[in-house]
């Protein structure tokens, strides 16, 4: 009854920019660590950015410095903003968010269904 929606998605031109929203909805008691995950064809899935609840981040060398990841608690939301794009980050992004579902229950990890960013000319 938890589930993860992805949106911002889609074509780009090298050098520009894309905004990725997550929102985790359902039935959510708290929500600790959030991050961003991307697969490329035929490559595996690889950490993108994570952000944990107290604000701190960290970002994979391809993206750091053109990448920032950020959550805004009230709406159970996590951000990736994607500046100077570059072909090379073209994949299937998906959020991931560790959440408690209730207060008695273990934290759970649970992915988004990934949005197809596209850098190209």
């Amino acid at each position: 009854q938890v589930q993860l929606e992805e949106s911002g998605g889609g074509l780009v031109q090298p050098g520009g920019s894309l905004r990725l929203a997550c929102t985790a909805s359902g039935s959510i008691f708290s929500i600790n660590d959030m991050g961003w995950y991307r697969q490329a064809p035929g490559k595996q899935r690889e950490l993108v950015a994570t952000i944990t609840s107290g604000g701190s981040t960290n970002y994979a060398d391809s993206v750091k410095g053109r990448f920032t990841i950020s959550r805004d608690d009230a709406k159970n939301t996590v951000f990736l903003q994607m500046n100077s794009l570059k072909p090379e980050d073209t994949a299937v992004y998906y959020c991931n968010v560790h959440m408690r579902v209730h207060p008695y229950r273990r934290f759970l990890e649970v992915w988004g269904q990934g949005t197809l960013v596209t850098v190209s000319s």
